[in-house]
């Protein structure tokens, strides 16, 4: 079987479920988006150490990213292929792994910028490209249906990777930069 299919030389692709859409439909920006933040986090396990404690959870992240992906592919009025959902436990884990680095960390006293060592750095950048997947999956929901815990996720999973750019930064012991304004 080759890669490549010739079906979209023409601009438009499937849906699961067949539907053919143009590629600059937004529902195939959304899971486009979804899919290079997960390979952002695809980065980020591969420079986290072990001391970070995160690598599972990454690993978790990444299915997961997979599981929104497949749900934002899919037509949801075509699709009969059953496909893997989210749990309110995948969002209950983020909020667990927040609280779990959040105790360790000092008290957030203004805003900060990313930097200081390469997890923080990518980690930040994958948070804008999950802050984007959110906005364009909104944007979607108001067009067409939506699963809704794909929302919760999206926006769970933005600050989870905020606190994983911090903790690294407190593992490190690589200060975090402060956002000092000029005045």
């Amino acid at each position: 079987m080759k890669i490549y299919t010739k079906t979209g030389d023409q601009g438009k692709t499937s849906l699961i479920g067949g539907t053919r859409v143009e590629k600059h439909h937004i529902r195939i920006e959304a899971y486009g988006t979804v899919d290079e933040l997960n390979s952002y986090i695809g980065l980020i396990a591969d420079l986290v150490e072990e001391k970070d404690q995160c690598l599972n959870v990454l690993r978790e992240i990444q299915d997961r990213l997979f599981t929104i992906g497949s749900s934002l592919a899919s037509d949801p009025e075509k699709s009969r292929m059953k496909i893997p959902d989210l749990h309110d436990s995948d969002i209950e884990l983020l909020e667990k792994e927040m609280d779990r680095m959040n105790e360790q960390l000092p008290v957030l006293k203004s805003f900060i910028l990313a930097g200081g060592n390469a997890v923080n750095t990518h980690s930040h950048i994958a948070r804008c490209v999950c802050r984007r997947a959110e906005r364009l999956a909104t944007a979607l929901q108001q067009q067409e249906w939506v699963e809704p815990k794909v929302l919760i996720y999206l926006n769970r999973l933005s600050d989870y990777l905020f606190m994983v750019a911090r903790y690294s930064s407190f593992v490190r012991n690589t200060p975090e930069i402060a956002w000092k304004p000029r005045l």
